[in-house]
């Protein structure tokens, strides 16, 4: 098989047993498959325990290509689209055969990025592991690399902290977040995050308003983990408030599993925080939330998947709080983002020529 010889179509539904074989395979550490690597393989996660596709989380506007050649299917793109703000991400990426897996991969990246321009996204976003060629290729088709992020997990078994108190939560004057907080959310993040990557994000303020239910803003490389998970956010405020009495030190996200995926975590700080108090409370709500451990509907029994965190690593020390706490690094992870929106220079009057 050569990957000339092939072609890039869209997925259909009589392929859904070849594409869960295929994603399986890809995950393996077999040198003869590609795939994103998030996160690394020999963590006790997998991407396909991660992102597995089970029917019922996939939208009617998502979309999968497949790469087939001699009616076999050699690879695969799944991407997620963010319908409200026209995004797309690259969730898998893979491709089986030593020989062709690289070629086979660069023609999927391309086919979707010639039909998403034709569905008027603006961004494409992926987060991917820095092996097996993983960064060459997108910034080949176009991707620009923006930063990284630490994925830290808390193994499953450890006892979650107990719940805070209604008056030790108020102490640390942490509350639920509301659509009042979308200004005050967004100088937090400028505030925290660089110029440049507040630039290609691009938030308004409308999505700040839309916190909670399964809203990935601020977003990370675990994205799409929300779609699996009941999220909920929560502010804490600053000790005099600021100029203004609105100013936020630190946010926080906290998503359930509602699958055998892990619970999620994610803190946005002011520089100088101490957000260790803040980890205390979100791992006492998650251990509220779910009793501990939660019960599987398909076998009648228990289990607990841990809880996952991603930091950037300009987000540092809050990796280390999170450690603290009984987090253990399992990955770094490279962000990228294609840009389709044209940037002109502010309109200015010039002098009429003839």
């Amino acid at each position: 098989m050569t990957a000339r010889s092939g072609r890039v179509r869209q997925a259909r539904i009589t392929d859904l047993a070849a594409l869960g074989e295929l994603s399986r395979l890809s995950h393996g550490a077999a040198n003869e498959t590609r795939s994103l690597g998030l996160p690394v393989a020999s963590s006790p996660i997998s991407v396909f325990s991660l992102f597995a596709l089970p029917l019922g989380a996939f939208r009617p506007h998502d979309q999968i290509y497949v790469f087939e050649d001699a009616r076999r299917l050699s690879g695969l793109a799944r991407v997620e689209r963010d319908a409200s703000r026209d995004e797309w991400t690259i969730v898998e990426l893979d491709a089986i055969g030593a020989a062709d897996a690289g070629e086979v991969r660069y023609r999927l990246v391309s086919h979707l990025l010639r039909d998403g321009a034709k569905r008027a996204v603006t961004r494409f976003h992926v987060a991917c592991a820095d092996v097996t060629d993983n960064v060459e290729l997108f910034m080949q088709a176009g991707f620009i690399r923006y930063g990284q992020e630490m994925l830290l997990y808390r193994p499953p078994g450890e006892r979650l902290p107990a719940p805070l108190g209604d008056e030790e939560v108020r102490a640390l004057r942490i509350r639920s977040a509301v659509p009042l907080d979308a200004l005050p959310l967004s100088r937090l993040y400028a505030t925290v995050t660089p110029a440049p990557v507040v630039r290609l994000e691009a938030y308004r303020l409308t999505d700040w308003e839309r916190q909670g239910g399964a809203w990935p803003v601020p977003r990370s490389s675990l994205a799409p983990l929300l779609r699996f998970a009941d999220l909920e956010a929560f502010v804490q405020e600053s000790a005099d408030g600021g100029p203004d009495g609105s100013r936020l030190d630190a946010c926080v996200q906290v998503g359930i599993s509602r699958t055998e995926q892990p619970d999620y975590l994610r803190i946005v700080a002011l520089p100088g925080a101490d957000v260790g108090q803040l980890v205390r409370f979100a791992l006492g709500d998650i251990a509220e939330r779910t009793g501990g451990h939660r019960l599987n509907g398909f076998r009648g029994q228990r289990y607990d998947r841990g809880v996952i965190a991603p930091v950037r690593t300009y987000e540092s020390p809050v990796e280390r709080r999170l450690e603290e706490a009984g987090f253990e690094s399992i990955a770094t992870v490279t962000l990228l983002m294609k840009e389709q929106l044209v940037r002109v220079a502010e309109p200015v009057l010039v002098p009429a020529v003839r």
